[in-house]
């Protein structure tokens, strides 16, 4: 099951006066005192539910019987994402309600919620009945036997048969990656000095001395929670899967998760600063906050998978196979307080062997990663200088309560980024890169706003809503903060609100867009909408949790959205987001890219492609001689070659093989890394990937030399 609050992370996108008015509503709400949940309560949750969803998604699609269907397909891939408890048989006979389950919640009837629970339920008990008999019996990993962790895309298995075989690989596999997981430990124990053994007595806790026990423990865990869901959350999951079928962004909440939804929407929580997703039984990390805790660490890593959370130097406790919103909790606690996880690291594939990191949590107020501004100093093969300012923005941030009560000194990334154009200009620079790497979107105003300091007033981006009408919102400020050469440095995490400003500096081919293939695809604005604001109408009121919904697409200046196929970069450079599955085009049910007519641009930059096609060339022949990015592009390759792997091997020598083969190539990536990367003085370049972005800013200073000194 996906973590909720994943979505809000990563689509962080509401509109200015949305974020502000709705979080008031859901704290309110999130306040009232908790109520008893009967039949009354629920159906009431249901229809209000099934009506927004349907009456005010940007879709505007009726309830009927093709919505039914998905609807069915997703809430058994909520409770089976791994297809290992459902089989086609049990299927078959669910299947009895699939085209109807729509015209029963209109009627408040959600029967089907618990109906298809308790055989979720009864399968995980069945499946802890057969462990417990099975793990008393020793394995044979001799055999050659493979299993494959990833199910998700592949068919059910066809009867009880079938899925208790599934079960005894999937337990075997359990089994054996302990067992391995002991294996690297008693190598790494025999390399060590006895000092180092000391030190890592107290910080090993990851040796399982009996991996069947810790298989069993594992599962009773889950079994224990699952067994005391209260109806309320079942219908939560019930409910989050219609509203998953509308769209990737649509979430129902119920009351005990508008703790999660009122942190995100107030973008501030105690914890780590990670946004994580569930992915085969693991929690993975997919996206990491700038200036939070885990980044200014910097051990852990996009793709890396959790399996275990200790608090401060506690027990560990296992968290593969736990729902994702119990794993969270878990992971996020009090200020100043420590906790230790285990992970697998994701650039090590499915063979990688535990770390443990720990870190102390704190709380994380996303609007305070603020922009940050340097200049570096890029020397071309004569030995000529170019200064270059650099930006790191990591979100569109702005106070909108300052904002509200009329403070004209209140905090946003466009006043800060302004404030940092202008220090550039007195240091005479002679181009500018904005980082929009990791910037997940944030404040919509914000992105007209910063847009305009590169540009005179104009079309920045187009808004259609649901009745289909279309908004062409613009800068109307003539000031041009910055007007030199500009580089736009995205990857596939850059998101929303960097979106429209990367779409924006392109249509006026204002500056060049560089780094992965595209951005992350997010083109749609959300709306929130608190229950008990309908409730109120009809003399109810109780806590009932929150929707969220995509309400409206946006558009770039001319005329193509950025759903699904995003920004794509003019300037192509090598990294390891590329090479991942990342974005609004994996995403079930996602909406489709789609146009609206063009707006008149100007083109800002003379012969602009001309000049796009020669920094293209240069850089990708500087790219290609570079020995850092020689060394990055063979790391990059044994990424790819651990994530296209589907199965792995039961037999436990072949595994052991590729596990040494694995560690071998790894291994020999980071050295060549770390002899690219060395400079005469032994110290180590950082970040190979801006480096080449200020070296393409000042080739493009070159061609705009005269005139493009910054002013």
């Amino acid at each position: 099951m996906k973590l909720n609050i994943r979505k809000l992370f990563i689509s962080r996108v509401l509109p200015a006066l949305v974020l502000f008015f709705a979080g008031a509503a859901v704290m309110a709400a999130a306040r009232t005192k908790a109520a008893e949940y009967g039949d009354k309560e629920l159906a009431l949750i249901s229809r209000v539910t099934a009506q927004i969803l349907s009456r005010n998604h940007y879709r505007q699609q009726p309830l009927d019987v093709n919505i039914s269907r998905q609807f069915f397909d997703e809430y058994l891939n909520e409770l089976d994402p791994g297809r290992i408890y459902f089989s086609l048989e049990d299927v078959t006979e669910l299947s009895k309600d699939r085209d109807h389950l729509c015209e029963q919640l209109q009627a408040g009837d959600s029967s089907f919620a618990f109906k298809a629970y308790d055989l979720f339920r009864k399968r995980l008990e069945e499946y802890r009945t057969f462990a417990e008999k099975r793990l008393n019996e020793p394995f044979d990993f001799t055999l050659d036997e493979s299993y494959m962790p990833d199910r998700s895309k592949e068919p059910r298995t066809k009867d009880m048969a079938e899925l208790e075989h599934l079960w005894y690989l999937r337990l075997k596999n359990d089994v054996l990656a302990y067992r391995l997981i002991n294996r690297v430990r008693e190598e790494e124990r025999a390399r060590m000095t006895a000092d180092e053994k000391k030190k890592a007595a107290t910080a090993a806790k990851w040796e399982v001395a009996d991996p069947a026990g810790k298989v069993l423990s594992r599962l009773r865990d889950i079994s224990n929670d699952i067994r005391q869901k209260e109806r309320v959350d079942i219908l939560g999951i019930y409910l989050n899967s219609l509203a998953q079928v509308y769209g990737p962004h649509s979430n129902y909440y119920p009351p005990k998760l508008e703790e999660d939804f009122e942190m995100a929407m107030n973008l501030s929580l105690s914890g780590i600063g990670a946004t994580l997703t569930s992915d085969g039984g693991y929690i993975k990390i997919v996206a990491l906050t700038p200036g939070g805790p885990a980044a200014r660490d910097g051990r852990l890593k996009v793709e890396d998978r959790i399996i275990a959370v200790a608090q401060g130097a506690g027990e560990p406790v296992d968290v593969v196979d736990m729902p994702g919103t119990k794993a969270g909790q878990l992971i996020r606690g009090p200020e100043k307080t420590q906790v230790t996880l285990t992970v697998l690291p994701g650039e090590k594939g499915r063979n990688a062997v535990p770390e443990t990191v720990t870190l102390t949590r704190d709380k994380i107020v996303l609007v305070d990663s603020e922009a940050k501004g340097e200049v570096k100093t890029v020397k071309d093969d004569e030995g000529h200088e170019r200064k270059i300012g650099v930006i790191n923005l990591p979100g569109f941030y702005m106070n909108f309560d300052d904002y509200l009560k009329g403070d004209p000194n209140y905090k946003s990334c466009s006043r800060d980024v302004r404030k940092i154009l202008e220090d550039f200009k007195k240091e005479k620079v002679d181009a500018v890169v904005m980082d929009l790497r990791r910037n997940g979107g944030g404040s919509f105003p914000e992105a007209i706003s910063l847009t305009g300091l590169f540009i005179k007033s104009g079309p920045v981006v187009q808004m259609r809503s649901a009745n289909k009408g279309v908004q062409v919102k613009d800068d109307t400020d003539d000031e041009e903060v910055y007007t030199g050469p500009l580089v736009v440095l995205v990857s596939k995490l850059s998101a929303s609100a960097a979106e429209i400003f990367t779409g924006a500096i392109r249509d006026w081919e204002r500056g060049v867009i560089v780094g992965d293939s595209r951005t992350f695809g997010k083109g749609t604005v959300l709306d929130v909408i608190p229950l008990d604001r309908y409730l109120r109408f009809i003399g109810e009121s109780f806590p009932a949790g929150s929707t969220t919904y995509e309400t409206a697409m946006y558009f770039r200046p001319t005329g193509g959205s950025v759903q699904q196929l995003g920004v794509a970069s003019d300037i192509r450079l090598p990294s390891l987001t590329d090479r991942m599955e990342l974005g609004e085009m994996f995403m079930n049910n996602h909406l489709p890219w789609d146009s609206v007519k063009p707006v008149k641009v100007e083109s800002y930059t003379p012969h602009f492609a001309d000049k796009v096609a020669k920094l293209k060339t240069e850089s990708e022949e500087r790219v290609k001689a570079d020995p850092e990015f020689v060394a990055f592009r063979k790391k990059l390759d044994a990424f790819d070659r651990y994530k296209d792997r589907k199965t792995i091997s039961l037999n436990e020598e072949s595994r052991w093989k590729e596990y040494n083969e694995e560690k071998q190539l790894q291994e020999e990536a980071d050295k060549i890394d770390d002899d690219a990367s060395a400079n005469k003085d032994g110290k180590k370049k950082n970040d190979i990937i801006l480096n080449e972005a200020t070296h393409i800013a000042a080739d493009f200073a070159d061609l705009e030399a005269p005139t493009a000194a910054a002013k």
